[in-house]
């Protein structure tokens, strides 16, 4: 029998850090408190009215408080033991969910995506668990992000006098995250991104944010901690691109998703070859 791919994320070690980040989160998970606000932002645009609600990601319960809220029957479901049962929720990983074929009209993602081993698994099961005509909603962070703290890593890796060390999540660009969401039969998909800007005083600043705010590094295999050497050279070349301020602003490129599950009410692109004028006609210059 042909042996199961490797996994690039440690399942075990991603349920304990998302637990240990649950003490801290409220001053260090600035980066899901702003997705899945501007998730809910999103969602009172659209004129659609929802009755069964799965939140994916504890994250601090502002989404599943403002479904509440507006009389929605809501699961939440987090990864990590502790998140969960905060949540008073349901603990599974993202490309496991137990949850029955077309058990809620509404599925909503926050800041965890980006760490799931099978996302393509994870957004066939979320359209699954969702009824005909149901919302798919995500946001995570996606390629291009953390360009300080990449380089500062690189030269901790060349001060360490070996290889260059796997230290950053593997991240997904806005075009492929929206491919996988057709692939997994979502209709009507819709991806976009929002580069959002932080400022630190030092490196220390950043690894907190990332360490209590969830998105922590949780790559499988041996870890390989950063010597003294290492780690001196890393918070060196994080400061050298310090503004005038004493302060570096690291980037968080965010990837939003938006799809829904496939029903017969929904528009269709017209068959080709069916269109009655040319484009070319169209925009020919009058006169």
């Amino acid at each position: 029998m042909a042996s199961s791919p490797p996994e690039p994320f440690d399942r075990r070690r991603r349920r304990a850090r998302r637990d240990r980040a649950l003490a801290r989160f409220e001053d260090h998970g600035f980066l899901t408190h702003h997705i899945a606000d501007e998730l809910l932002a999103r969602l009172e645009a659209i004129d659609r009215t929802f009755t069964r609600a799965l939140v994916i990601g504890a994250g601090d319960g502002r989404i599943g408080e403002a479904l509440r809220a507006k009389g929605l029957w809501v699961v939440i479901a987090d990864a990590g033991f502790g998140a969960a049962r905060a949540a008073s929720g349901v603990q599974c990983d993202e490309d496991r969910l137990p949850f029955a074929d077309g058990a809620f009209d509404l599925v909503i993602s926050a800041g965890v995506l980006d760490s799931v081993n099978d996302v393509p698994g994870a957004l066939l099961l979320a359209r699954r668990v969702l009824r005909p005509d149901g919302l798919f909603m995500a946001g995570f962070l996606g390629a291009g992000s953390l360009p300080r703290l990449r380089a500062a890593m690189l030269q901790a890796d060349f001060a360490g006098g070996g290889g260059v060390a796997p230290r950053i999540h593997p991240q997904i660009d806005v075009r492929s995250a929206g491919d996988l969401l057709a692939r997994a039969g979502f209709a009507l998909p819709v991806s976009d991104g929002e580069a959002l800007d932080a400022r630190y005083r030092g490196l220390d600043g950043l690894l907190a944010d990332l360490r209590f705010g969830a998105q922590g590094g949780v790559l499988a295999g041996d870890r390989q901690p950063l010597g003294r050497m290492q780690a001196a050279a890393a918070h060196g070349a994080f400061l050298s691109e310090a503004d005038e301020d004493g302060r570096v602003t690291e980037t968080f490129e965010i990837v939003y998703l938006i799809g829904w599950a496939p029903d017969a009410s929904q528009p269709k692109p017209a068959r080709r070859g069916s269109a009655v004028a040319s484009l070319a006609s169209a925009l020919k210059t009058k006169g």
